[in-house]
């Protein structure tokens, strides 16, 4: 009989990566978890926990209808608006505002960043600047751009362009400076200069930070599309909620609330599958 390698019980893990054992289980561990469908029913399970939970304390009367109320009322409510045709165009007109404001303020944010991360005088020039720009709170932004724009499409469309310009001006900037030198070195090495280095090295590098600067621009662009229409509108998501605190429309300032985080989740969604692509073609 062939002799046996005894292990202590302490050292099994170690012999296990050693063999490979370890490493194969953590691969499949990760693989289950990354499955599509896993993934879906994991991030469904604490909403329905929530859901629970309201709907049994309203039925139960913890807590009074006129303050919360219970998630079929949401439910009518939200009916009774798309039967009118009131929650599509709600939900048109913030979306529209949204995808424009985000839009704007990425590709601004995108020129901005290249200009502070890729040449010190630029750094030296906007970086306080814009600093400081970035401290001001968003209402502040909002009597000045009715003053100046008046209250229509253009005022919310910029007010939502700036919540979207600084996260992705402050991420990319900040990967562009934080290139590795090396690489950079590199591409010069093989004459690579201007467009063709930036092409070829430096953007490849900060892929990743651009898009988690984009989804942190979509996550603030929905931010400050609440700030606006609060304030001065007369359609759209945010409009929905004031409107529905005049008239004591608790069941409709919920329907508000769980339809802007439903659409964040699915445009945040879609980008996901945008960075997979990118992350597969430039990373």
């Amino acid at each position: 009989m062939p002799d046996r390698l005894i292990v202590p019980a302490d050292s099994q893990d170690a012999l296990d990566f050693a063999t490979g054992k370890l490493a194969s289980s953590a691969s499949a561990s990760r693989r289950t978890w990354d499955r599509p469908a896993v993934r879906v029913l994991g991030g469904l399970l604490l909403p329905a926990v929530i859901l629970l939970v309201w709907q049994l304390a309203t039925t139960s009367g913890l807590v009074e209808s006129y303050r919360l109320p219970t998630p079929a009322s949401v439910y009518q409510a939200g009916v009774e608006l798309a039967e009118s045709g009131q929650l599509w165009t709600h939900i048109a007109i913030s979306v529209q505002r949204v995808l424009l404001g985000f839009a704007i303020g990425s590709v601004i944010g995108l020129a901005a960043a290249g200009i502070v991360g890729l040449s010190r005088w630029g750094d030296v020039l906007l970086s306080p600047t814009l600093a400081a720009a970035r401290a001001v709170p968003s209402l502040a932004w909002v009597p000045l751009l009715i003053l100046w724009m008046q209250i229509g499409e253009e005022s919310k469309v910029t007010l939502i362009a700036i919540g979207a310009f600084f996260p992705v001006y402050t991420t990319v900037a900040s990967a562009l400076r934080h290139v590795d030198p090396h690489l950079v070195e590199a591409g010069r090495s093989f004459s690579l200069r201007g467009w063709s280095l930036f092409r070829t090295v430096q953007l490849p590098a900060v892929v990743p930070s651009v898009v988690s600067g984009l989804r942190l621009a979509l996550a603030q662009a929905w931010l400050f599309l609440v700030a606006a229409e609060l304030i001065a509108s007369s359609m759209g998501l945010g409009f929905l909620l004031t409107d529905s605190q005049s008239t004591g429309r608790i069941d409709r300032i919920l329907l508000s609330i769980v339809l802007l985080a439903l659409l964040g989740t699915l445009t945040s969604g879609i980008l996901a599958l945008l960075e997979k692509y990118l992350l597969r073609r430039w990373a």
